[in-house]
């Protein structure tokens, strides 16, 4: 019955999560950076930032944000902070040693609860996705559609999310790649970093329509 709802959900979220945007940034540096298991833990980090979204989404509390230019400027500027933040620290990449940087791509310094912490406030503190899952809840799904049959969309979307960012762990986290990263050294860390920081610079001018 809400089959055809479904499909136009999980279309919209494929087209949304495939758009580079932070999560996609800081799963691609912590990849790279870090390894597969840093990356992996990031990503699932990121698909359980999605229940943020939607836990709020079905408590209606999105609307009232969405009608709040207080809440969501405060949100905004919170989520741009950290993107400044994790971005001025990858600017600030100095050259390491080879030898080190060799040692790096056998054995990450990054722990699985940092990794995991570090996507999940990237996508909970994201006010773009607020706006998307928004849109979601109030203009695709029907508002009459059982409440247990949206949170069965909202567990597909975490689902997926993080399936979809464990994909560009592993492709980003293969040891050829991060070797080829490795040799660009602090050049990577500091355009990841100008991406980050852009990111968060653009984030800060977002404005509630």
């Amino acid at each position: 019955m809400y089959w055809t709802e479904f499909l136009t959900v999980a279309l919209i979220h494929l087209l949304a999560v495939a758009s580079p945007g932070p999560d996609f940034a800081i799963v691609v540096r912590e990849s790279v950076a870090h390894g597969r298991r840093a990356g992996t833990w990031t990503a699932f980090g990121v698909g359980t930032g999605i229940f943020v979204h939607v836990a709020y989404s079905l408590l209606g509390i999105g609307l009232i944000v969405s009608q709040s230019i207080m809440l969501f400027n405060a949100l905004k500027w919170l989520a741009a902070a950290y993107l400044l933040y994790i971005g001025i620290k990858a600017l600030r990449a100095k050259p390491s040693d080879p030898v080190a940087a060799e040692a790096a791509l056998v054995a990450g310094e990054r722990s699985s609860r940092g990794a995991f912490a570090t996507g999940f406030v990237t996508n909970g503190l994201n006010p773009k996705a607020t706006l998307f899952f928004l849109s979601l809840f109030t203009v695709v799904i029907n508002p009459q559609t059982p409440l247990a049959v949206q949170a069965g969309y909202g567990v597909y979307l975490a689902f997926a999310t993080a399936v979809w960012f464990c994909l560009v762990a592993m492709l980003f986290s293969q040891r050829r790649v991060r070797a080829g990263f490795a040799r660009m050294g602090h050049w990577f860390d500091r355009l990841m970093g100008a991406v980050l920081v852009g990111l968060g610079v653009k984030l800060a001018f977002t404005e509630l329509k």
